[in-house]
């Protein structure tokens, strides 16, 4: 059985890559009144974790998402402004130069990537762990709470998340990399 979503707005992202898909839906869910649902379609399949994380930290609801061909349509009903959490940013962050200098000088930070897998096997920093945005809470127990982190995505949007999900389950050397791989310039590897 089908089961129809009545949705009372629609915002195309397809084609667009994060943090663009979040970016949009923040500013769609601005005009719109609680209790309304946006159905956002998006291409990039890190938009699944994505959207989803942020519709949970701000408090809107995340209903589902649908694929098709290739395109996500993602539900959000936007709560009531009593509902709405501020946004908060994770405070610990580190540039890409830092990172960089701490990896040339032989540092133990471990370096988890949060992009989803074509993204990691295209370009990733030499030794990073690639656990996807979606799969993070269930591998956090893979690692350890004692260990340093620098957490990488793309632009930094999804590895904010991220650093506050490690945080939650209680890892407190964890900080942000900021730009992330979109304007990297240190060593990498990919898969041949």
């Amino acid at each position: 059985m089908s089961v129809l979503i009545q949705t009372n707005r629609l915002l195309d992202c397809e084609g667009l890559a994060c943090p663009m898909p979040v970016v949009k839906t923040k500013k769609a869910m601005e005009d719109m009144k609680s209790g309304e649902v946006l159905e956002i379609r998006a291409t990039d399949k890190g938009s699944v974790a994505d959207l989803q994380s942020w519709a949970i930290r701000i408090g809107h609801l995340y209903i589902g998402v649908k694929e098709e061909g290739g395109v996500f349509r993602h539900f959000i009903r936007k709560s009531a402004e009593n509902e709405i959490k501020p946004e908060i940013k994770h405070p610990h962050i580190i540039s890409n130069e830092e990172l960089s200098k701490k990896i040339a000088s032989g540092d133990n930070v471990k370096i988890v990537d949060v992009r989803e897998p074509a993204e990691y096997c295209f370009q990733r920093i030499p030794g990073a762990i690639s656990i996807p945005m979606g799969e993070l809470e269930m591998k956090l127990s893979q690692l350890s709470p004692d260990e340093e982190y620098a957490v990488v995505c793309r632009t930094g949007t999804r590895s904010d998340l991220a650093c506050q999900i490690f945080v939650d389950q209680g890892f407190s050397k964890v900080k942000n990399v900021i730009p992330g791989m979109s304007m990297w310039e240190g060593p990498v590897e990919w898969d041949e």
